[in-house]
């Protein structure tokens, strides 16, 4: 069975951003993300793997027998645009994407170029979306809040 290769980490979130982020407007995007991020879940920014700024945690099991843990939030200031970790497949999420503005969507995150091109309000209630569904679905540490 494989292991799962995205585990939190030790790293320093700022640290990463100021090393890995070489765009100002991106940082300034990063750390507001951070800022909504830890306010909307209730936890404080942890590195998860390498590039992902994850917020809290859910512990997921496939009927394959694969488990893991992953954040219920999260981020990644990718180099191109931002990967945004905060989207679960439900009827209210796929309504708040009418709202959300300008992006992509990936098979498990949203594609953003930078946060003035996206609605918060409707980022907020996708991050909202999200933790309720982890929280009806998987062992989530948002049980803890």
């Amino acid at each position: 069975m494989a292991t799962n290769k995205t585990k939190e980490t030790k790293v320093n979130v700022s640290d990463f951003i100021e090393s890995y982020v070489d765009n100002d407007q991106k940082k300034v995007d990063s750390y507001k993300l951070i800022e909504l991020l830890t306010e909307w879940s209730g936890f404080e920014p942890r590195m998860w793997g390498p590039t992902i700024i994850g917020f809290g945690s859910y512990h997921y099991k496939y009927a394959s027998g694969h488990e893991g843990d992953a954040p219920m939030l999260g981020f990644s200031p990718r180099k191109a645009q931002f990967s945004l970790y905060v989207y679960s497949e439900t009827k209210k999420s796929r309504a708040l994407l009418d709202d959300l503005g300008k992006f992509k969507m990936g098979k498990a995150c949203i594609y953003v170029k930078r946060l003035s091109d996206i609605n918060i309000e409707a980022l907020k209630g996708l991050s909202m979306e999200s933790i309720d569904y982890l929280n009806e679905h998987h062992e989530c540490a948002c049980r803890q809040k």
